[in-house]
């Protein structure tokens, strides 16, 4: 049994940013920060002032979190990024909302007094009585202190200040993780007052200038006895007010959800009781337990439960039965075939996010050389006469400005191109599309031709395939490619209007002519849409050509694959170096490897091709943590720990070619890991070089870990492995936020099953009569839980964290 909490944070765009650029722009991106830690960053915005991200995280944390900060930055290429402003909330704001955050917020500006971050250990020891009084302050380290120093690194020392006496200690010079281990006394006057305050702040010391602060904390006098632990640091309290929009505003989306997992086989009446009208599907698609969670799922939250009902019924091979059903009940409340899956139901959330799980490697081997050529190219392409700049003709020819006519020829002559290719790669994908997708379309087929079998409908049955495939899938990932994984950055307002207008010409395919398009000017592209849309149906007829015992094979063989313990998770080249023994001279030989990840094992070898392999197992793995900037020469170096036959801890440093690279594969070993039970509380963020640690300085290379290790910190991707009991506790905790409105439904249930025939009565009251079961038997579990516990409030911002000292 064990506590879930995550974070759903989505950064959807920007507003009225400054601009930090000479060109009177900016080129912006977010870096996404719990409890000073950074967890996330977006791709940049080229040149905006009102950027769209659109970029969305689910963070796995540790349940006593204190705030979230989200930082806009603009990225500089030469120089440090200029940092444009931040929101910060704490732990408060978040969860007393519980539908969660979705607003504008204004950006606030960042002091450096502000910005502090880290831990500090203290052993206060207040005597009870004697004359005189002696108060022991005992300053023995911290942690993960802020760089102050362009080295990456700080001076700190301590100011303490009590009973209007202050004293100091040693600074320690170059390092964010100082060991003081230093005792300072202060005599109190027998009359001192009982509610005096200890005043520790910690300071970087400068050689020049005056010194820069790196946090507080203040412990109360008001008890005698010893408090000891490890306290977080805490800014200077702000004595003006914060001006809010000058400096923009940020659109975002924050949702905390804190769950207790129970055991996996306390879920599994839950699990079988969903899965009922798939194995059994005699039963009436409104008399299930399906129906009801679908009837309580508001529309917040429904892109959640269609994420954890695909991911749970694709483990279990029942992901076209599930897709079947949802579909089914759709077509049931259609009327009009021109609205067919047009709203954002649970069916097609559940389809969107199906295609997700399973197409996505199809996607990318589909539409990523068109996508990667656009943004290699960057053709200025452009087609509505009211955007048309005609200075930009300079650039396309060498005899001055271009009339509006050339243009919009040079334009379209492109954008032929580049839908011909993307269309060519659609049609010829047959064999490259999943068998299991090609399962659920022709499934989908068929359910809309005995829904809707007139021939004057014949459209429809097509539509209903080339809608999810062409206007919620290609057309989606032309336009935003980053979401999709198809590249690493957003791309410029050029690439990006050329983008745009091939995925409106891909919409206009999907369509197949039922919907033109409304701008005039794409009207040009009809001599190219018209024959598409013509092979875009007989694609359409080829890709559901599956016969039924391949389809069954298919679901068994396929239908598990995303999460196998065998699939790759994650691939591609890195840098490596294993950390050196004492006897070898430092080296930083970092050598070029080919990685592996998948839930069993880490492995890498010179090439792709190679068969000779060192291998991590995944079990064997203690910490993933980054390593500190300033290191080693070469930037973005995370490193795995991991324990060898001999139970010895062996460190290899992995260097990554970017920062979102090296999160992703952050992310991808710290899921993967996330079972294993014998995790190391810290672990040090540098290197041991000539004879001590380069982030704490300790002499002993043995010495324990200076800094926390962050292995609860993890985002949620649909190729890490399933966690089968947190998937249905996600679930049973919709139903249970559903309160009332769950038993109106399930009265409803009843009553409407009541008017039908006798068996429908007793089969509806007994499918109703189970769930509250289940639910019953969940809700006395998490009460156990909780009285053996004895949590009954999440810890709040002014709690002290009792973590292990290191």
């Amino acid at each position: 049994m064990a506590k879930s909490t995550s974070l759903y944070c989505r950064l959807v765009e920007g507003k009225e940013l400054p601009a930090k650029d000479v060109s009177g722009s900016s080129d912006p991106y977010c870096v996404v920060k719990v409890d000073n830690e950074v967890v996330a960053r977006t791709a940049t915005v080229w040149r905006s002032l009102n950027p769209f991200w659109g970029e969305e995280f689910t963070l796995r944390l540790p349940s006593g979190f204190h705030s979230l900060t989200i930082y806009v930055l603009d990225e500089d290429t030469i120089g440090h990024d200029d940092v444009i402003g931040k929101v910060s909330l704490s732990r408060q704001q978040i969860s007393a909302q519980p539908r969660g955050i979705d607003s504008w917020l204004s950006l606030v500006p960042v002091h450096p007094d502000q910005e502090v971050q880290g831990e500090i250990h203290l052993e206060v020891r207040m005597p009870e009585q004697g004359h005189p009084r002696v108060l022991r302050c005992h300053l023995i380290a911290a942690r993960d202190l802020a760089p102050r120093d362009p080295s990456g690194t700080s001076d700190p020392f301590v100011r303490v200040s009590c009973c209007r006496h202050t004293q100091e200690t040693a600074v320690i010079k170059k390092t964010r993780f100082p060991h003081w281990d230093e005792v300072l006394e202060f005599e109190l006057a027998e009359d001192e007052p009982g509610d005096s305050v200890l005043s520790v702040e910690v300071w970087d010391w400068d050689i020049v200038g005056k010194n820069d602060f790196l946090g507080q904390v203040k412990v109360p006098l008001d008890a005698s006895g010893l408090t000891e632990g490890w306290f977080q640091l805490l800014p200077f309290p702000s004595s003006t007010e914060e001006p809010g929009g000058q400096l923009g505003s940020l659109r975002l989306t924050v949702r905390l959800l804190e769950d207790r997992v129970l055991p996996q086989h306390c879920y599994q009446p839950l699990i079988q009781l969903l899965a009922e009208p798939l194995c059994c599907p005699g039963q009436p698609a409104a008399s299930t337990a399906l129906a009801v969670l679908e009837e309580v799922t508001s529309g917040d939250s429904r892109q959640d439960v269609a994420t954890k009902l695909v991911k749970v019924f694709l483990a279990q091979g029942l992901a076209v039965p599930f897709l079947d059903y949802v579909i089914t009940r759709e077509l049931t409340r259609t009327t009009d075939p021109n609205t067919l899956f047009r709203s954002n139901s649970l069916a097609s959330k559940s389809v969107e996010q199906f295609l997700k799980a399973v197409g996505l490697p199809y996607l990318h081997a589909v539409l990523k050389p068109v996508v990667n050529r656009v943004f290699e190219e960057k053709k200025y392409v452009e087609l509505d006469p009211c955007k048309m700049e005609l200075s930009r003709g300079r650039r396309i020819s060498f005899k001055g400005s271009l009339s509006e006519a050339q243009v919009r020829e040079s334009s379209l002559e492109l954008l032929q191109g580049y839908l011909e290719d993307t269309v060519d790669a659609i049609v010829g994908s047959v064999d490259k599309c999943p068998l299991l997708m090609r399962v659920a379309f022709k499934q989908l087929r068929r359910r809309v031709e005995e829904r809707f079998p007139s021939p004057q409908h014949e459209e429809v049955q097509y539509f209903a395939i080339s809608g999810f495939l062409f206007l919620r899938f290609f057309a989606p990932a032309v336009l935003t490619p980053k979401l999709f994984g198809l590249r690493e950055q957003h791309a410029e307002p050029r690439t990006g209007r050329t983008l745009l207008l091939l995925a409106k010409a891909l919409q206009s395919i999907g369509n197949l002519g039922l919907q033109p398009g409304k701008e005039p000017w794409m009207a040009p592209l009809h001599t190219v849409l018209l024959p598409s849309i013509t092979r875009v149906r007989a694609f359409l007829d080829s890709l559901i050509e599956v016969d039924s015992i391949q389809a069954t094979a298919g679901e068994g063989m396929m239908s598990v694959a995303p999460f196998s313990p065998s699939a790759t998770i994650k691939e591609g080249f890195l840098h490596a170096r294993e950390a050196e023994e004492p006897s070898l001279l430092p080296r930083f030989a970092f050598k070029k490897r080919y990685f592996w990840l998948s839930a069993q094992a880490l492995s890498y070898s010179k090439s792709p091709e190679c068969q000779e392999r060192s291998c991590i197992p995944v079990g064997h793995i203690r910490a993933v943590e980054r390593v500190d900037e300033g290191t080693f020469p070469q930037p973005h170096v995370m490193q795995v720990v991991a324990q060898d036959g001999t139970g010895q801890l062996r460190t290899t440093y992995i260097q990554c070619k970017s920062a979102p690279e090296l999160w992703q594969w952050l992310w991808a070993l710290r899921q993967a890991s996330s079972a294993n039970g014998a995790m190391l509380p810290t672990c040090h963020p540098g290197t041991f070089r000539t004879a001590r640690w380069t982030c704490c300085l300790q002499p002993n290379r043995a010495a324990p870990g200076c800094s926390r290790t962050h292995s609860a910190v993890a985002l949620d991707e649909w190729s890490d492995p399933l966690d089968p009991a947190a998937a249905a506790q996600s679930l049973y905790g919709h139903l249970q936020r559903a309160g009332t409105r769950l038993w109106e439904v399930v009265a409803e249930l009843e009553g409407s099953v009541a008017v039908q025939s006798p068996e429908l009565k007793l089969g509806g009251r007994a499918v109703a009569e189970r769930l509250r079961a289940v639910l019953r038997d969940l809700d006395v579990a998490h009460e156990a839980f909780a009285r053996g516990d004895g949590v009954s409030s999440p810890p709040t911002d002014t709690d002290t964290d009792a973590a292990t000292a290191t």
